[in-house]
């Protein structure tokens, strides 16, 4: 049922229907949000330590996540999720990188249509609670300390996970920034999407609501006045080096992150490698 109605709520662009925060909300946005979000990790974190931490529940708990985004007043636009329902197999979804709102969201828009899994840095395999979580999910754990050995994990591993019919969700950036700067968004992706013979899809991310922490990055302040911008591109075939492909990616992420106000390195003319 939970499938279906999400699938359903997807098979468009979608926006948040107007808000009504309660007075505590309204007062204590970031922690009426955050209690909300600490009960969907702990209840995710009981089935996955008993190895029943399904693709229904993380788009249950997903479902969940983007409701206590709502329930706080921030409004959510998603633009053409349905993508995924037109693809005949899995695929390599490449964006920036603002914020831990785009890992709580992203299973609940692609995960009803197919499933998915992420690129993820090992220190996250390190949460007391999250790594559970995520190692449910088989994802793809790189280092971040030596890049060949990243770019090997990515391509075999990545691969892999395509083969079994699995869609993998890349940030190439190194890490969460609101600001996204094409110099440091590197081809990895592309890559990847090459080795497995599957399309990318480009994804622009504006999720800074749900702002990044000081001294614990996930927990940041959430500012009802911002609305979080999801937006999906159309497949993209990879063919030759593949430079092209990787150009038009940056080139859809920058468009639509100037379009919603945010904010461009314009110090660097060129993408990475």
């Amino acid at each position: 049922m939970i499938i279906r109605m999400v699938r359903y709520c997807f098979s468009k662009d979608y926006r948040s229907p107007p808000q009504r925060p309660g007075v505590l909300a309204r007062r204590f946005p970031g922690g009426c949000f955050y209690v909300r979000v600490a009960g969907v990790v702990l209840r995710a974190y009981w089935y996955a330590r008993r190895g029943a931490y399904t693709d229904k529940r993380w788009i249950r708990d997903s479902h969940a996540i983007l409701r206590a985004v709502e329930s706080v007043g921030i409004s959510i636009e998603v633009a053409n999720p349905s993508v995924f329902g037109r693809l005949d197999g899995p695929c390599v979804i490449v964006g920036n990188h603002m914020s831990t709102a785009e890992t709580f969201l992203l299973p609940g828009i692609v995960c009803p249509f197919q499933p998915v899994t992420f690129i993820v840095k090992r220190s996250l395999m390190r949460y007391p609670i999250f790594k559970h979580v995520m190692l449910s999910r088989t994802p793809v754990v790189v280092g971040r300390e030596n890049p060949r050995d990243d770019l090997r994990a990515v391509l075999e591993e990545g691969a892999q996970r395509i083969a079994d019919g699995v869609s993998v969700v890349v940030f190439p950036q190194t890490t969460r920034s609101p600001v996204f700067d094409p110099a440091r968004f590197n081809s990895i992706g592309v890559k990847l999407a090459r080795r497995a013979g599957v399309p990318v899809i480009p994804l622009a991310l504006k999720t800074d609501a749900w702002g990044n922490g000081r001294w614990f990055k996930d927990v940041g302040p959430i500012d009802p006045g911002r609305t979080m911008h999801i937006a999906f591109g159309e497949p993209l075939q990879v063919a030759g080096s593949g430079r092209d492909i990787h150009g038009a990616v940056v080139a859809f992420i920058a468009e639509h992150l100037e379009s919603w106000g945010g904010t461009i390195a314009r110090d660097a003319s060129t993408a990475g490698s």
